[in-house]
């Protein structure tokens, strides 16, 4: 270990004049060219990512993405126009920008479907419960015009969930009888409620 070997200066000392260099002679796509393009503007695009973007999970895909876009894209850096961490740096909130307006947008749709299915819900729970109120009232109504022995064999019957036999026991009345009631007040009640037999 007597001798001391050149130890390459790390990539965020590097000069940017070296850093365009290094840039430009990357656009002939030979892999290990990009090696140290990489190394020296990587943490310059993701520091402008996550300036945008305040999550370093999404800062670290831009920056993938914003890297591979330089790899491919080499040939159109113009060091007359501005160094290579300004082009990075350019290229990488362009595209934090871009990933924000499409989780916003996302989310607004995600909402957007979320009021709606509410909204229906909400719209559906009110109809029913108006029609079935509705129904109620009218069955009570149709009920009153009934008989009061057809009226009390129909409601013992459909309300108490009884057999015929069972609705005959319990009115003490013979089984032919319970039946007459219960069929003539049903059918009356259809009437009234305005249900016909298809």
């Amino acid at each position: 270990m007597g001798q001391t070997e050149a130890v390459a200066s790390p990539p965020a000392r590097t000069s940017a004049d070296a850093v365009d260099a290094l840039l430009v002679a990357c656009v002939g796509g030979v892999p290990e060219s990009f090696a140290p393009v990489y190394d020296a503007l990587g943490p310059v695009a993701y520091g402008a990512s996550l300036g945008v973007l305040r999550d370093p999970d999404h800062a670290a895909e831009v920056t993938q993405e914003v890297m591979v876009e330089v790899w491919q894209t080499a040939s159109r850096f113009d060091p007359a126009r501005g160094s290579a961490r300004t082009w990075v740096a350019t290229l990488a909130r362009r595209r934090a920008v871009d990933r924000v307006r499409s989780e916003q947008a996302h989310r607004d749709r995600d909402q957007r479907d979320t009021d709606l299915r509410s909204h229906e819900r909400a719209r559906d729970v009110v109809v029913e419960d108006v029609e079935r109120r509705l129904e109620g009232s009218a069955v009570r109504r149709c009920l009153d015009g009934l008989t009061s022995t057809q009226r009390e064999a129909v409601v013992v019957a459909y309300y108490g969930g009884l057999t015929y036999r069972e609705v005959a026991e319990r009115l003490d009345a013979a089984l032919p009888t319970v039946k007459s009631r219960i069929r003539d007040g049903l059918s009356r009640l259809r009437d009234c409620l305005g249900v016909h037999r298809g």
